[in-house]
């Protein structure tokens, strides 16, 4: 994946300011239990994780949507059947309705398979296949900013977004602007000691925004590449907490003018059409620029993907597929549809 790479000095100490600066050197503290992936299938090529990871929705909804579109000819298909296992697979019922009539009506040389398999692809947004976190000014950080609610994985992404670039040989910082949450806090930093990354850190209680401009200070100061924001976990119905969000993103504006951080809404994939509804609030309210749908592998109802780049317009950027550090994959659309039919 490729990366802009700021230049200057990387090492450059942050200025003096009211923030606590935790630095991970600990080569000892970065091991992590390695994770044993069975053997691919020798017919797949597809990616060992991704392929391991989407066993229990290939073999949930999309087991049964293959028995009932059966082979041959569209009429041999029971079509009521196939709509009503999309729905069940978290598709959506209008959704699912107008994809089994274009399905239907295609007449696809392929047979009924291929007509789903094309009309699901067709529902997945464009996207740039060389996508990565890009300032928007030369010369300052890439900025991303996490949000979500409690419960979805949102802390523990952000640590395996920060070592996947540290990997890269990219500089992250990390920013805690979960202040509601002491544990937030401390959960971050571990994930930062494992990624020997630094993280900026306030009190319990403080205030988010200023977190994050103390992170942008430091990315700035030192010649950091990549500012990972950490934001409190929220309900889409609570409105003064989405207020609190709407602010941090004035402060980030503010400290770099002309910036457009990229904004990810961390979905849990068993909460199906619920966290649509969730990330549906948060792109009204803030405006979202990605998906990071996580647990996939703990559901046999994968069809949120499906559903969630329709309704939004917005590609998912990120799949997790189980709990290792590397189980956060980039999201691929064409390997994503292969994956479900293998």
């Amino acid at each position: 994946m490729r990366f802009w790479r700021r230049g200057g000095d990387q090492t450059a100490p942050a200025e003096a300011g009211q923030a606590e600066v935790d630095e991970s050197t600990s080569s000892s503290a970065a091991a992590t239990e390695a994770v044993v992936e069975p053997a691919p299938r020798s017919e797949s090529l597809l990616p060992p994780s991704l392929d391991t990871g989407l066993e229990r929705t290939r073999g949930g909804f999309v087991s049964k949507l293959r028995g009932f579109l059966g082979a041959g000819s569209a009429d041999g298909a029971s079509w009521d059947d196939v709509e009503e296992t999309l729905i069940a697979g978290d598709v959506g019922a209008a959704l699912a309705m107008s994809l089994v009539e274009r399905a239907r009506a295609s007449r696809d040389p392929g047979g009924p398979e291929a007509a789903i398999r094309a009309e699901l692809a067709a529902l997945l947004v464009s996207r740039d296949p060389d996508w990565t976190p890009r300032p928007t000014i030369a010369g300052e950080p890439a900025v991303v900013l996490l949000v979500g609610v409690n419960g979805t994985g949102k802390t523990t992404t952000i640590g395996k977004l920060a070592s996947r670039y540290a990997a890269e040989g990219h500089s992250v910082i990390l920013a805690a602007a979960d202040t509601f949450r002491a544990a937030a806090i401390d959960q971050l930093r571990i994930w930062a000691d494992r990624a020997q990354v630094p993280v900026i850190a306030h009190a319990p209680g403080a205030d988010p925004g200023a977190v994050v401009y103390d992170a942008l200070d430091a990315a700035i100061a030192r010649g950091a590449d990549l500012v990972i924001a950490d934001t409190a976990g929220r309900l889409h119905t609570r409105t003064n907490l989405m207020d609190e969000l709407a602010k941090v993103r004035r402060i980030i504006d503010k400290r770099l003018p002309g910036g457009s951080p990229e904004t990810l809404f961390v979905l849990d994939a068993t909460t199906g059409q619920n966290g649509l509804a969730q990330a549906k609030a948060f792109h009204e309210a803030i405006g979202l620029t990605g998906i990071v749908l996580t647990k996939l592998d703990s559901t046999a109802r994968g069809g949120i993907v499906f559903a969630i780049e329709h309704s939004l317009g917005i590609p998912v950027r990120f799949v997790g597929v189980g709990e290792g550090i590397d189980d956060l994959l980039p999201f691929d659309p064409d390997t994503f549809v292969a994956a479900l039919f293998a």
